[in-house]
């Protein structure tokens, strides 16, 4: 079944190729669209006979280069399973915003199922190379749908996207092969080198693995300093490709985190644990600040992900706290996998909704607008939505990952909790400007430039289709977060157990 999740998308992708060019676009976009819908089914499917209890479940194990410990190992848990299914609902909803996409349309859905199978892929992989092949061929993928369908400066935005992340890359393979050294026998299955813990009593050796492991996920997340490519790479991306890198893209290193470096090199993580709090704290900080600094809509967005990256990685820090109270632990780790899907669902939605803004005034300069929600009422009303889901009030999936996330801090980490719950009020701060700029006031709209759909329409069927089901999870699992929850707890407590080692 994983298999099947992972490889359906690419196979259609290639018989997509074999298309003539000249075809239909609608052929194209519906292709597209099913193939995301059946991705998703099938990932119910998948949810539906999980059952209760953690370890690994649908394992696939298959011969692959034995002679240097590499197999083909798939299977997914409490860590995998959420990220699998937020994947492929964000993928669904790209593919009916992009409905009306009339630039090489072919290629575009041929770009996204590749991408998909990369995100599918990396989150089941349970061997360090397998991984790692997924990760750097969403790097590739990616790179060619910001420079293909991007803005002006696209390309160097692009091309500042690959260098960063793929030296991030080049930093995580190190690592990989320092774990692959240090096990007897060697090998660079997860679940082997997890049970092994292959580097304990080594604490130089582990120390430079986890150096190594860490700038690699770090570069991905991205965590300050390391997060320079994400603004310009999302300023420049179409308002697709911004929703899957915000929302599927910067969790392969945060998930990375809690699959790799915690489990394998767990007295590396508890003795340095410290400086990924601080990390954290300075990334919530920093990205609210500098977000509230900017006139760009999209852009505000972006800095707002390194926000809320930065909450995931306090937690996972303060959950290295081995002789304070587990059950707090456990919260911040249940906390840090439920704002990667809530983050996923939420900012994809308002990526999403800042591609509608531009396709109506061809600006993302919230200066240039006033008064939309005059013109446009459920456009505003969504981007609302999405915007008071995203700071975390409650009702919203956004107030139950930040609430777990500082009940499970404050106990190890107090003083870096109290910082990070200043980031709460700023990103109020910074939402509340931006819709009061957008949508009050006397009507003010951009000069209609070329390409630019005319007087500023509300919400067209397509993008209802795409944004609504997203924000409607977000409440969904603000709500009623108990089935989510009760996937992610028990592999948090795993997780805790072989950290506590």
């Amino acid at each position: 079944m994983l298999t099947a999740i992972v490889l359906l998308p690419t196979a259609v992708a290639a018989l997509l190729l074999c298309v003539p060019r000249g075809a239909p676009r609608g052929l194209f976009r519906a292709a597209w669209v099913a193939t995301a819908a059946v991705e998703l089914a099938l990932t119910v499917a998948v949810w539906w006979g999980f059952g209760p209890g953690d370890g690994m479940r649908y394992e696939i194990r298959a011969r692959w280069i034995p002679s240097a410990g590499v197999g083909y190992h798939v299977g997914v848990d409490g860590l995998s399973l959420p990220l699998v299914a937020m994947a492929c609902v964000l993928f669904l909803a790209c593919a009916l915003y992009a409905w009306r996409e009339r630039r090489r349309v072919r290629e575009l859905a041929a770009l996204f199922l590749f991408l998909q199978t990369t995100c599918l892929g990396l989150f089941v992989a349970l061997d360090l190379i397998l991984f790692f092949v997924f990760f750097d061929l969403s790097i590739v993928a990616m790179y060619f749908v910001i420079a293909g369908w991007g803005h002006r400066h696209a390309a160097r935005a692009a091309l500042k996207f690959f260098l960063y992340t793929f030296i991030g890359s080049l930093a995580l393979l190190l690592g990989f092969i320092g774990l692959y050294l240090g096990a007897s026998p060697h090998t660079f299955d997860i679940v082997d080198l997890t049970r092994e813990n292959p580097l304990a009593g080594r604490s130089l050796y582990g120390a430079l693995v986890l150096l190594a492991i860490g700038v690699g996920l770090a570069v991905k997340t991205p965590t300050v300093p390391f997060h320079t490519w994400l603004p310009p790479a999302h300023t420049e991306a179409p308002a697709a490709g911004s929703a899957i890198l915000a929302g599927v893209l910067l969790k392969m290193g945060t998930y990375g985190f809690l699959r790799i470096a915690l489990p394998i090199v767990p007295g590396a993580w508890r003795e340095y644990a410290a400086v990924f709090v601080v990390i954290g704290v300075v990334s919530v900080l920093y990205g609210a600040l500098v977000a509230l600094a900017q006139s760009d809509f999209k852009r505000m967005i972006a800095y707002t992900s390194v926000n809320h990256m930065g909450y995931i990685i306090l937690a996972i820090g303060a959950a290295a706290s081995v002789g304070t109270d587990p059950e707090a632990r456990r919260l911040a780790v249940s906390g840090a996998v439920f704002q990667m899907v809530s983050h996923g669902l939420l900012t994809g939605a308002l990526f999403l909704l800042s591609g509608v803004l531009y396709a109506r005034g061809r600006t993302y300069d919230m200066a240039a607008y006033s008064g939309v929600a005059a013109r446009a009422p459920v456009f505003a009303a969504l981007t609302g939505v999405a915007a008071f889901a995203s700071l975390g009030l409650p009702g919203f999936s956004g107030f139950i990952a930040e609430f777990q996330i500082l009940t499970g801090s404050l106990g190890p980490r107090p003083v870096a909790t109290g910082l990070a719950v200043l980031g709460i009020l700023i990103t109020a701060g910074l939402f509340l400007r931006a819709l009061r700029q957008i949508f009050f006031g006397p009507l003010r709209l951009p000069a209609v430039a070329p390409g630019a759909a005319g007087p500023f329409p509300d919400l067209r069927p397509h993008e209802s289709a795409a944004v609504v089901p997203l924000l409607g999870l977000g409440v969904i699992l603000g709500l009623a977060p108990r089935f989510v929850l009760d996937v992610i707890e028990p592999a948090s407590r795993h997780v805790l157990e072989l950290l506590a080692r």
